[in-house]
């Protein structure tokens, strides 16, 4: 993560954040800009995001993509997940809101500049959220997805999947894949 721009309050951020052309993330009173993706990882992003939308087709839950914030309060922070499905009522009666507050799952494509970041202090802020039932961080140069999914102790465990290993189970909304339906 660069260095911050500005330091505001949260609302302040979420008053400020949709007049500007470029997307920004709020963490704790500060503001950092964060830039367009590559084709290859917007790819990515969307092979999920779609196959997640076919499997939940009916649902109550709804899948968005790198556009909208997801808000984590205890953390004071507001992100832009690449992919993330949430089921709370809370979040899916209003088609308007611009951000949401009770994703059960949450998915990075990592780069090489943000990959520590993800797998770190953000992953330690997105845990904030008690909805939260699995964080993905899928790799394009290693071709591996990670899933780390709290079991019943509320311990995140890690569920790799890689060449040798290439299934794919994302539990919190009962989808079953393999590495294929994302770098496919």
């Amino acid at each position: 993560m660069g260095e911050a721009l500005a330091k505001q309050t949260a609302v302040e951020y979420l008053a400020w954040e949709p007049k500007q052309e470029e997307r920004h993330i709020y963490v704790r009173g500060e503001i950092f800009a964060i830039s367009g993706g590559t084709f290859e990882h917007n790819e990515i992003a969307l092979n999920l995001a779609v196959a997640l939308k076919s499997h939940l087709k009916g649902a109550p839950c709804k899948v968005g993509i790198n556009d909208m914030r997801v808000a984590v309060e205890k953390a004071d922070c507001y992100f832009y997940p690449d992919v993330f499905v949430t089921c709370a009522t809370r979040d899916t009666q209003d088609p308007k809101i611009t951000e949401v507050y009770e994703a059960k799952l949450i998915a990075e494509v990592l780069s090489e500049s943000t990959a520590s970041y993800d797998r770190g202090a953000k992953f330690a802020d997105y845990r904030q959220l008690s909805s939260l039932e699995e964080y993905v961080l899928i790799d394009p140069d290693a071709r591996t997805v990670e899933v780390f999914r709290k079991n019943a102790s509320h311990i995140w465990e890690l569920h790799p999947s890689n060449a040798a290993s290439p299934s794919v189970s994302l539990n919190s909304v009962g989808w079953q894949g393999n590495l294929a339906d994302f770098f496919g």
